[in-house]
């Protein structure tokens, strides 16, 4: 099993940055990619970012592209979403999660943080 614990979420101003981190122990070795995504109230689960541990190979999403980045400490065992221009329509539970294989659809990845809010004001 892979734990995973998010932290840093919060309540900010639009235009505002957060940096997002998700800690990773137990089975890490069975990790392959890890992803960001979220879910705003009434909507479903959608795609925000993701990395590869050995390469460091990163995607996004259109909608976040030029604003947030992706970045992970192999060391550390840590994946960072540092987000910024933040628009109050980011608002939602950010959700880090692990897959042992490249993929960017939610359904793939079995292991789940609990989530943490982020709230953008106008």
């Amino acid at each position: 099993q892979v734990q995973l614990v998010e932290s840093g979420g919060g309540l900010v101003q639009a235009g505002a940055s957060l940096r997002l981190s998700c800690a990773a122990s137990g089975r890490t070795s069975s990790s392959y990619t890890m992803g960001w995504f979220r879910q705003a109230p009434g909507k479903e689960r959608e795609f925000v970012s993701v990395i590869t541990w050995n390469t460091g190979y990163s995607y996004y999403a259109d909608f976040v592209k030029g604003r947030f980045t992706i970045s992970r400490d192999n060391a550390q065992k840590t994946v960072y979403l540092q987000m910024n221009s933040l628009k109050p329509e980011d608002t939602a539970v950010y959700y880090c999660a692990s897959s042992d294989t490249y993929s960017r659809n939610y359904r793939n990845f079995n292991h789940w943080g609990q989530g943490t809010q982020v709230t953008v004001s106008s």
